[in-house]
C-alpha cells in the first residue's frame, strides 16, 4: 500500500481542515517545501496536494506551488482542487504532475474524465467525497443525490484506475477511517482505492493495508504527531 503524506493549500498556506470546513482552516506547516523535503526524508515516494481555494472556485489557482513541488522535492505528486477542463489537467500533466485529480467534475462533466483517461490513463485519478454516502461538490459545499459507490462505477466504465474515497465527516477528525464503506467500495469496483479522512495511527495503516487498499491519504495524522510518517511507509513496503 502507498502513503500519501498530504498538503493543502488555501491562500498559498500549507493548512488542514475539519469535516472540509473551510472555515476551521488552521496552519500546519511554514513552508511547503521543507515540508515535502520532510516527507521524502522520512521515506515518502508520493505527495497528495489539494488546491482548496481552486475547489472552491472552480478554476486553478495555486498551481504553481504544486509545479514547483514536483520540480523541487524528487517526489511523485498528485494533485486535485479546481481541476474542471482539459485544459487544466493537460497542464499540470505537462509541467511534470504525475497524477491528475478530477473530482467535482467527475460528477457534473463525466465526459471529462473519459477524455482525460483516453488521453493520460493511469495518470488520472478520481477523488469521490460523500457525506452519509452521498457526494459532494465543489469544495464539498454542494451536496448531490448520486450514491458514492454509484458513482465510482460508473467511473469505471469509463476507464478511471484510480479512485480517491473521503468520508467528509472522517475527514481531519483523527476519528479512524470510514474501514465499512471502503471495503464496500473495494468490492464493487475493480479501481484501485485510496482512503481519505480521518487516518490516526499506525493500526488504521495497518487495517487499511491488510484490507487490499491501494493508498492511504495521511494528513492531520502527521502533522499531529498521530501517525508516524517514517514507521507507516516502512509497514507498507513489508
Amino acid at each position: 500500500m502507498i502513503i500519501f503524506p498530504a498538503i493543502d493549500i488555501k491562500d498559498r498556506v500549507c493548512v488542514r481542515l475539519y469535516k472540509g470546513d473551510f472555515s476551521t482552516a488552521g496552519k500546519v506547516a511554514d513552508s511547503y517545501i521543507k515540508t515535502a523535503e520532510d516527507f521524502k526524508a522520512a521515506g515518502a515516494g508520493w505527495i497528495h496536494m489539494v488546491d482548496l481555494n481552486g475547489a472552491l472556485g472552480g478554476v486553478r489557482i495555486n498551481s504553481d506551488i504544486f509545479v514547483k513541488v514536483a520540480k523541487d522535492s524528487g517526489l511523485s505528486v498528485e494533485v486535485g482542487g479546481g481541476i474542471r477542463t482539459m485544459d487544466d489537467v493537460k497542464f499540470y500533466i505537462e509541467n511534470g504532475i504525475q497524477r491528475v485529480i478530477i473530482g467535482s467534475a467527475a460528477l457534473k462533466n463525466p465526459a471529462l474524465v473519459k477524455e482525460a483517461c483516453a488521453a493520460y490513463g493511469d495518470r488520472i485519478a478520481v477523488g469521490i467525497d460523500a457525506k452519509n454516502e452521498m457526494v459532494a461538490t465543489e469544495g464539498w459545499t454542494q451536496k448531490s443525490a448520486t450514491h458514492y459507490i454509484d458513482l465510482a462505477k460508473r467511473m469505471e466504465d469509463i476507464g478511471v484506475k484510480y479512485i480517491i474515497y473521503t468520508d467528509i465527516d472522517r475527514d481531519g477528525m483523527l476519528s479512524g477511517p470510514n474501514t465499512e464503506q471502503l471495503l464496500r467500495l473495494n468490492e464493487a469496483v475493480s479501481c484501485n482505492i485510496t482512503a481519505s479522512g480521518g487516518i490516526r495511527n499506525i493500526d488504521d495503516i495497518i487495517t487499511l493495508k491488510n484490507a487490499g487498499l491501494y493508498g492511504a491519504i495521511c494528513g492531520r495524522s502527521i502533522y499531529s504527531g498521530t501517525l508516524d510518517l517514517a514507521q507507516a511507509v516502512k509497514e507498507c513496503e513489508e
